[in-house]
């Protein structure tokens, strides 16, 4: 059984901003450290830079939705409280 050091440093970046353990920036600084060093390939950066995008994407929709929710619920508050009032 070998250890493939590149798929664990790849993963490990990936892994840690998706559970926010190190900002997006960071991992992109590392992966590129680990680029110049031979320790993961071009296309190992490009797959941690995807998920990075996809990370922040995943982020925007979440606060949009958590934004809708709040103003539906602001619409619900108030016609309850004009019906009540009629």
């Amino acid at each position: 059984m070998s250890f493939d050091l590149s798929k664990f440093l790849t993963e490990g970046l990936i892994d840690s901003v998706d559970n926010g353990l190190i900002p997006s920036d960071l991992a992109t600084v590392y992966a590129g450290n680990y680029l110049v060093k031979s320790l993961i390939t071009q296309a190992q950066v490009t797959q941690v830079s995807d998920a990075i995008t996809a990370y922040k994407a995943a982020k925007v929709a979440a606060a949009q939705a958590a934004a809708n929710q709040a103003q539906q619920q602001d619409v619900n508050r108030t016609s309850a409280s004009e019906d009540t009032l009629k």
